[in-house]
């Protein structure tokens, strides 16, 4: 069965503002709907309860991921978590299907929303011109998804070097001015490139039926 519709739940408000823009390149003509939190630990608590609902109602051609942001916690153990609440609820996930059929993916920005942008430098550069260029080969830039020391601050004094930000970053507006670049195919963050797969799986589902434990 074709998939029609995805649900995803977000922690917070920039998160959205990127994936809105960004869901209609990788999706195609799949439909779907962003559901923002108030941060990471909102989200986490109403999980349980969200995705038991989904078990209940989410038709046969919809699907649901989960994005949230590693910040400080341990990835692996991070990503156990949301796998554990999504098995009590009763859904499939993609880690879970082994190639099978599934109804959820969970997945984790590493660290933060911001290192996509870094894994993405050409988008930001035609969102704020002043960018340095020199960004993608500095050593501590290079890996997006092993940015030290917060990928938001980082973001943000390498803007703020660039006359941009003065009074902090402005976290919605920048997702949203820089996702209209962005270009999905040649983003270099691992954690972007794993969440764009699963959507392409997602745009191309083939006729296998959606799975629940």
């Amino acid at each position: 069965m074709t998939v029609e519709h995805l649900e995803v739940l977000v922690e917070e408000a920039s998160a959205e503002a990127a994936l809105r823009v960004l869901l209609p390149r990788m999706l195609g003509e799949t439909s779907f709907e962003i559901y923002p939190h108030h941060g990471k630990s909102d989200l986490l608590v109403k999980l349980p309860s969200k995705l038991r609902a989904y078990a209940r109602w989410l038709p046969e051609n919809a699907r649901v991921a989960v994005v949230v942001d590693r910040d400080d916690d341990d990835c692996e153990e991070l990503k156990a978590k949301l796998e554990k609440i999504a098995k009590e609820a009763g859904l499939i996930t993609r880690s879970a299907a082994k190639k099978k059929p599934w109804v959820l993916v969970n997945r984790i920005a590493v660290e933060e929303l911001e290192a996509w942008y870094f894994g993405d430098w050409p988008a930001v550069r035609a969102a704020y011109p002043r960018a340095s260029s020199s960004i993608p080969r500095q050593a501590k830039h290079r890996h997006p998804d092993r940015i030290a020391g917060g990928t938001w601050e980082a973001f943000e004094r390498v803007m703020q070097r660039a006359g941009y930000f003065d009074g902090g970053l402005p976290k919605i507006d920048a997702a949203r001015t820089i996702a209209r670049h962005m270009d999905p195919s040649r983003n270099t963050s691992p954690s972007f490139c794993a969440l764009r797969d699963a959507l392409r799986e997602v745009r191309g589902a083939s006729e296998s039926q959606p799975g629940r434990v």
